[in-house]
């Protein structure tokens, strides 16, 4: 156990450049950190990351969302466990999964792909996250849920809120105060609209999760409220990093990209090692409800437990030149990487596994694959690196490509 006094803080400006030599320092030096700012103890390498996310024992808890997501979403499905967990996730499962995605849900995502792409596929220059990403996302949850896309703007802001506070580990509390807000703003806005919904039911998530009964339990309002609060949140931001770094990734290593363009069904295995290799979310936090024997020493009960999955995915003891992308490596798979078996951890695991990562899967295979047909000579603008920003949540703010132009 360590206080690894050699390796940048987790909260300053030299981590949040670049945190990935940070990573590799604790991996080595301080697998088991505690971090006094955070009260939290800090683990970094893949088996435990792994073994807290699968929890095949429950030792772990998700407490740490009664403070951590509670004040800005209300009582969400990732604070409940056992009985009460699986039967709210067999609530909101089947919309994400199956026939419902593929033929209610499809359709929508290609639609508002081709919405995006044809606002700047004549012009021969975009930024692939202003003009794309940030809007792609939140504009297919939207109309997943039958809410009225002209609030984009404000969706946007909301979602945008939430994120700066589930990764406010400084305390700030002007972030904190915006987060708080927004759970009342977003309470006033969607409550009105799912009690007129359960009288008109429709064919949109929305009506779905209105409806449905396992077991002859039910969603109330303030549960399915804060389901799409949830939902906005986690699925526009995740959806947005992760577009933006397949792209700024397969840019930086031009002969993946021919790879890719000329065989598209290379575009899930550049979605994986995207995960992998560039997570849109660096750190997820559970509870100890026990004392547990980790890499480095022992994690008291009642502790909480930042799990740094940005430095687990690229950990030596478990991938093979972890800090090259590579859409070719044998030590990930793809088939399996948008399941609960996946080897990667940007979902998380076990009976938390991210309930989107489908509907994600869509979003981004969809999304590539209308980029590239757009865009057939793809390039940065000229002189532009893309950089990664964020210390949570990770990806670039900014995105400047060319292409020749192709009409719609």
């Amino acid at each position: 156990m360590s206080t690894a006094p050699q390796v940048p803080d987790i909260l300053s400006p030299e981590f949040a450049a670049d945190p990935y030599p940070a990573y590799a320092v604790m991996r080595d030096k301080g697998p088991l950190i505690w971090h006094e700012a955070t009260k939290s103890w800090i683990i970094s390498r893949y088996e435990d990351v792994e073994r807290v996310f699968k929890d095949r024992k429950s030792e772990f808890t998700t407490a740490n969302y009664d403070w951590q997501l509670e004040p800005v979403h209300g009582k969400t499905i990732l604070q409940l466990s056992g009985r009460e967990h699986a039967v709210r996730r067999a609530l909101v499962a089947p919309a994400f999964r199956g026939s419902d995605l593929q033929e209610k849900f499809l359709p929508v995502i290609e639609r508002n792909s081709r919405e995006l792409i044809d606002a700047f596929r004549h012009t021969g220059s975009a930024d692939i996250v202003g003009d794309y990403a940030t809007r792609f996302p939140v504009n297919v949850i939207a109309d997943m849920l039958g809410l009225d896309k002209a609030d984009h703007a404000r969706f946007h802001r909301w979602y945008t809120a939430v994120i700066a506070f589930l990764g406010n580990l400084s305390g700030d509390p002007q972030v904190a105060a915006d987060g708080e807000r927004t759970r009342v703003e977003f309470a006033e806005y969607m409550i009105p609209v799912i009690r007129e919904r359960r009288d008109h039911l429709g064919d949109d998530l929305l009506s779905s999760l209105c409806a449905a009964e396992v077991d002859g339990v039910r969603m109330s309002d303030e549960d399915i409220k804060a389901f799409c609060s949830l939902l906005l949140a986690a699925g526009g931001e995740t959806t947005d990093k992760a577009i933006a770094s397949i792209v700024a990734n397969l840019l930086l290593n031009p002969e993946q990209l021919a790879a890719v363009r000329e065989d598209r069904s290379l575009v899930s295995a550049a979605f994986a090692e995207t995960l992998r290799h560039t997570p849109p979310v660096h750190m997820i936090m559970r509870q100890a409800a026990s004392p547990v024997e980790v890499s480095g020493g022992t994690i008291p009960e009642g502790a909480t437990v930042t799990c740094l999955i940005g430095a687990a995915n690229r950990d030596e003891r478990r991938y093979r030149d972890p800090d090259r992308f590579d859409i070719f490596r044998d030590d990930l798979t793809t088939t399996s990487a948008f399941s609960a078996a996946a080897d990667h951890l940007a979902f998380a695991l076990g009976r938390h596994f991210c309930v989107g990562a489908l509907l994600a899967k869509a979003e981004v295979e969809t999304g590539i694959n209308q980029l590239l047909d757009a865009m057939p000579d793809l390039r940065l603008a000229d002189g532009f690196d893309p950089v990664e920003q964020g210390v949570f949540t990770r990806g670039p703010q900014s995105l400047p490509v060319r292409f020749t132009p192709v009409a719609a």
